[in-house]
């Protein structure tokens, strides 16, 4: 039971899936259930920014006094013949029932970063393409300063801390020239992403460590824009946290950033957009850019970073589209 704004969504998803798929018995498998919907730590209608509607909020106490009075108690309240996998599609703002997660019609399709190399803000020229860059182009580029991070808005939280999370309007920080965006057309029909989100990123630096974020945006005809899921990689881990390495700089890596799941729907006429920076503040630590131990001193190094969209290093975003589902379902 988690929410897809849930600081701790990553576990609650991997949980389930570990279990479902490698529990150590045919029921253990079976018989787990996962649901997940638009709130932070806790059912809720409205998040952020976002209110989600009426069928959003869920009693947690009667979904739990359900399963224990089917576990516990051998009551036959059904809860054996449905299926296991509860998920909340924002955007539709419906619940959804599925057999598994994440889902086996699953179409995982590249996103890829376009640009004349000037994606930084909202007025940049970034794009977003279906098809894989054919030829050179630009890279983008910015600075990094650990002493003006990017400040946290919006994102995957909890349980009372000060910064602003779920979906929250981005556009207070898309005018800074720190974040690289990256932006769709105007969808012509409804795009649904649910499952795990990452991207794929190309990127060098002039510093021997340094952290990439990444979002994905959902932007409404009016302009505003809502983050719906993010991540973050530390240059020095992205080969796992039991084999740093510190980066030479100027050569080029790629980077996978995890950026967990999420179930939207974006509507006819939004965009689907991309943030890319390297700073989340104080939602992440920020990374001073030394390479040195970390709290070992106060030493900070401005980074100039570069994001490279071509044929041969294509940044993209994986997304996992569903096939349309047509009339709102109650259940499947």
């Amino acid at each position: 039971f988690g929410g897809w704004f849930d600081i701790f969504s990553q576990g609650t998803l991997r949980g389930y899936v570990g279990m479902s798929q490698k529990g150590g018995t045919e029921q253990a498998r079976k018989m787990s259930n996962i649901v997940i919907g638009p709130w932070g730590h806790g059912a809720s209608r409205s998040f952020g920014d976002i209110d989600f509607g009426p069928e959003a909020n869920v009693n947690a106490l009667d979904l739990q006094v359900r399963w224990y009075d089917y576990w516990l108690k051998g009551i036959d309240n059904g809860l054996a013949s449905e299926p296991p996998v509860k998920l909340f599609v924002m955007g539709r703002n419906e619940w959804v029932y599925e057999r598994e997660y994440p889902l086996a019609r699953t179409d995982y399709r590249s996103f890829y970063f376009t640009s004349e190399g000037r994606a930084n803000s909202g007025k940049g020229n970034g794009g977003l393409s279906w098809s894989k860059p054919a030829s050179s182009s630009s890279p983008d580029r910015f600075t990094y300063d650990p002493a003006d991070p990017v400040p946290t808005l919006g994102g995957n939280n909890c349980c009372g801390t000060p910064t602003p999370a779920g979906p929250k309007d981005q556009r207070p920080i898309e005018g800074r020239q720190d974040i690289l965006i990256y932006t769709s057309d105007a969808l012509q029909e409804e795009l649904e992403v649910t499952g795990p989100v990452k991207v794929v990123l190309y990127a060098s630096s002039d510093a021997v460590d340094t952290d990439f974020v990444a979002k994905l945006v959902d932007v409404h005809p009016d302009g505003t824009s809502y983050n719906m899921a993010e991540g973050i990689v530390r240059a020095r881990y992205r080969d796992g946290l039991s084999a740093p390495s510190l980066m030479k700089p100027g050569e080029v890596y790629k980077f996978e950033i995890d950026m967990v799941g999420t179930s939207i729907a974006f509507q006819k006429g939004h965009r689907v957009r991309v943030h890319v920076t390297s700073s989340h503040f104080p939602q992440f630590d920020r990374n001073p850019n030394t390479g040195a131990e970390f709290g070992a001193n106060a030493e900070l190094k401005v980074a100039q970073q570069t994001v490279y969209h071509d044929a041969e290093r294509p940044s993209h975003i994986v997304l996992p589209v569903i096939p349309s589902r047509g009339a709102r379902q109650t259940q499947q």
